[in-house]
């Protein structure tokens, strides 16, 4: 990496970005913007926070990925979670309790984290967690909801609590959302959209990236569709091959140049609209932002992994908090080995380098 690439400036860059596209994407509504104005407040003091620390020799991440729960309800089609025994139908007894989570989420908000993106599983069966959620005013809450558990109480709890963001996940159109995540998802998806539309509440998008699905997700009649029923929020994410039969769905380079293109593109087309891609640009990013540079994972057992796909840990919140575990020297091997800087195919890195992961996680020589 290289040594003129500031890290927290250029996080700090994007979090200022974000929140000005999100009060932008709000000014319509006076309730949730004036939610915006105050979070925006707060995310300048988050900023200043991780800049202290910074400076004491700690780096704190903008970002946190939750994933709150193991189950889900639906066997969505080449899940990496599912494959990788990450989530299960029933309720694991392990999981981190409603407290455990409440207080993972009071020490990220002194440490200087501004979003905490809630997963799964399917984070709404948490309902505990998501209630404790929405009382930490200071942090967004991005939820990634396969949208099946979205009833009147949802609806309630979303219109009282600002800072919890529904982000719904979709695959294209009715035909190639049902084939990958079950019978009358995709009906389930507009519905739920179309009610978080009627009331008047932020909600995003979640779309997984393959090379079947790409020109359609990317096109502007499908992003049209979106932004007509009320969609504010748009993340790509790069689909990760978890097994050598689903290898060729994989965005390579030529893929992902023309989806952040693309992003481009209907940034400039739909300017109510905020459009991320994740992994995104990671030579701009100075590397994949996992392992605690930009984000980490906290798992539902409590385990701090360096991403979604990169299910290896060898710390515990629970244990430790989020202090220790972005001390963790799993996170601060793979930043001095130079594994985030590597060339892949598909959304994560490390995933293609699993077994340096294994050795640095048993404390072998990086090599």
């Amino acid at each position: 990496m290289s040594e003129q690439f500031n890290l927290q400036e250029h996080i700090a860059r994007g979090v200022e970005r974000i929140v000005a596209d999100t009060l932008k994407a709000t000014l319509r509504d006076p309730r949730e913007s004036a939610f915006m104005v105050k979070f925006a407040a707060a995310a300048a003091r988050a900023t200043k926070r991780r800049l202290e620390l910074e400076r004491e020799g700690l780096h704190v991440p903008s970002f946190l990925i939750a994933s709150i729960t193991s189950a889900c309800n639906l066997h969505c089609a080449g899940c990496y979670s599912r494959c990788n025994e990450a989530t299960v139908d029933a309720e694991p007894v392990r999981q981190l309790s409603t407290e455990d989570w409440k207080a993972i989420f009071r020490e990220a908000e002194e440490l200087g984290v501004s979003f905490i993106m809630l997963a799964g599983g399917e984070p709404l069966l948490r309902w505990d967690v998501i209630e404790a959620a929405g009382q930490m005013k200071n942090l967004l809450f991005p939820i990634f909801t396969n949208g099946t558990y979205m009833d009147d109480t949802t609806f309630s709890q979303l219109d009282r609590c600002r800072n919890l963001i529904p982000v719904l996940s979709i695959e294209g159109d009715r035909e190639i959302t049902d084939a990958r995540r079950g019978p009358g998802v995709y009906d389930k998806l507009i519905a739920a959209m179309d009610r978080l539309h009627g009331k008047n509440l932020l909600f995003g998008a979640s779309i997984t990236v393959t090379t079947e699905n790409i020109r359609q997700v990317t096109s502007p009649e499908f992003m049209a569709q979106l932004v007509r029923r009320g969609c504010k929020l748009v993340i790509y994410v790069e689909f990760v091959p978890v097994t050598q039969e689903a290898s060729h769905l994989a965005p390579a380079d030529a893929e992902r140049e023309y989806l952040l293109a693309a992003t481009e593109k209907l940034r400039a087309t739909f300017p109510e609209l905020i459009a991320l891609a994740f992994p995104g640009d990671e030579k701009a990013n100075g590397g994949c932002m996992a392992a605690g540079r930009g984000f980490f994972h906290i798992n539902s057992h409590g385990g701090a992994e360096p991403c979604p796909f990169s299910p290896y840990s060898d710390v515990n919140v629970r244990e430790l908090g989020v202090r220790g575990a972005l001390k963790s020297p799993l996170f601060m091997a793979l930043r001095e080995c130079g594994a985030l800087d590597n060339d892949h195919v598909g959304g994560c890195v490390l995933y293609e380098q699993r077994a340096l992961v294994e050795k640095l996680l048993n404390g072998e020589d990086k090599g």
